[in-house]
């Protein structure tokens, strides 16, 4: 088939599942739909083929380049050789010598303090309100929902609704099951830099695109999330602010760097226990008899449950296995051990189309362990929405799957 057809046909394949699954078919809002379909492919077209916004989302990976330097020299600091600083002894092989917790992982400090600041100086906010008002207009939906969807490309799943948190008791049932999609379509600009790092290696300009898939899952969860829940009655909210958070820089500098190192402890804690966790489940799936002479692993399993959703995505048939094996660790497990065992992957495994492919598909918070980072959040947030909130949270794993799919079908189509 045509890649081209093959993308087309993959995007209509992920509307249908999601028209299939819709809890109320006859309340799909299809002005939004459309519009949503339609600002993610003129997104896409934007970033792939105006030179200037091109050239401008390529610019980025050069600041991701001067942020990991600026990062090594406090890392390198601190931890001496095992943060990047000069090796006391010879590396005997390329790469031997590079230590993920301290050499990788302290971007997110740099990011996280660097976004506290840019908030505070309203750069930040200033964007999240001109995304906004872009899916307000062009999509019908209210304040609420365009406040809380536009920030989620630039914070957590937790952080976006927070600024919204006073309307949050009364939107309705389809405007929260929105915003929770929102979050899960996603990723937080905090880790975009360590995401990069790791695909780098084999993605070029691997910032650009998950900074650009960003931008174009915005459109997608409202699509995805509107079929799946309709929402009812009129779009909640107008003229929404951002207020200020800090009374100064380095309070902000402060903050941000605090909660940077709150995420960073939390990713530590979960890539050991999510690996030695996919570890002790290959163990177990060894004892059983061995398929096309290979022991059965959890990889080769999710590859083969998830591989006709990454063929939706636009990776040809015959890489698909592998592609839903990524899918399947995203899913079960997360999108920093997916990306990393994308990273790992041999050059024959995936083509480089392919590898840009699920770099858009796999950049979404849609995990369980998200799930219930998202639901106690969320609970914490609005209590008055619990029983809605809680009921409504395992969809959002379908909803934003689908719409992070739906990104490597749009990219797909214009590769």
């Amino acid at each position: 088939m045509n890649a081209g057809l093959h993308a087309a046909a993959g995007y209509l394949l992920l509307l249908g599942l999601a028209w299939t699954l819709s809890l109320r078919r006859p309340a799909i809002p299809f002005r939004v739909v459309v519009g949503g379909v339609c600002l993610q492919f003129t997104l896409a077209l934007l970033i792939f083929h105006l030179p200037g916004v091109r050239d401008a989302f390529a610019a980025c990976n050069d600041v991701l380049l001067a942020i990991a330097a600026a990062t090594k020299e406090g890392t390198g600091l601190v931890f001496g050789y095992l943060g990047g600083a000069r090796l006391p002894y010879l590396e005997t092989a390329p790469g031997a010598s590079f230590v993920l917790a301290f050499q990788a992982l302290p971007v997110v400090l740099v990011m996280s303090a660097l976004s506290a600041v840019l908030y505070h100086w309203r750069i930040l906010p200033l964007v999240v309100r001109g995304f906004s008002v872009l899916l307000e207009k062009t999509l019908g939906v209210g304040g609420v929902v365009g406040m809380s969807t536009a920030a989620n490309v630039f914070v957590g799943m937790v952080e976006a609704p927070l600024l919204i948190r006073p309307y949050l008791a009364g939107v309705s049932r389809g405007e929260l099951f929105v915003i929770m999609t929102a979050g899960m379509a996603g990723v937080a600009g905090t880790v975009m830099a360590l995401y990069a790092g790791i695909l780098g290696p084999v993605v070029p300009d691997a910032l650009a695109h998950i900074l650009a898939a960003s931008f174009i899952s915005a459109p997608a969860a409202i699509v995805f999330a509107v079929i799946l829940v309709p929402p009812d009655g009129e779009p909640s909210g107008r003229h929404l602010d951002l207020p200020r958070v800090d009374r100064s820089t380095m309070e902000a500098v402060t903050r941000g760097t605090g909660e940077g190192a709150t995420l960073l402890i939390n990713i530590v804690a979960m890539l050991i226990v999510l690996v030695a966790l996919v570890s002790l489940a290959n163990e177990l799936l060894a004892l059983l008899p061995a398929v096309e002479g290979r022991a059965l692993s959890l990889q080769r399993v999710l590859g083969w449950l998830m591989a006709p959703l990454a063929w939706s995505a636009g990776v040809p048939w015959a890489e698909a296995p592998a592609a839903g094996a990524l899918l399947g660790t995203k899913t079960v497990l997360n999108e920093l051990v997916a990306y990393l065992d994308m990273a790992a992957l041999a050059p024959e495994v995936l083509a480089p189309r392919s590898r840009i492919i699920m770099t858009y598909a796999l950049c979404g918070f849609a995990n369980l362990g998200s799930l219930g980072i998202l639901l106690g959040g969320m609970c914490a947030i609005a209590p008055e929405r619990r029983p809605e909130i809680v009921q409504l949270g395992p969809l959002t794993l379908v909803s934003g799957t689908l719409a992070t799919l739906s990104c490597g079908s749009v990219v797909a189509l214009l590769l």
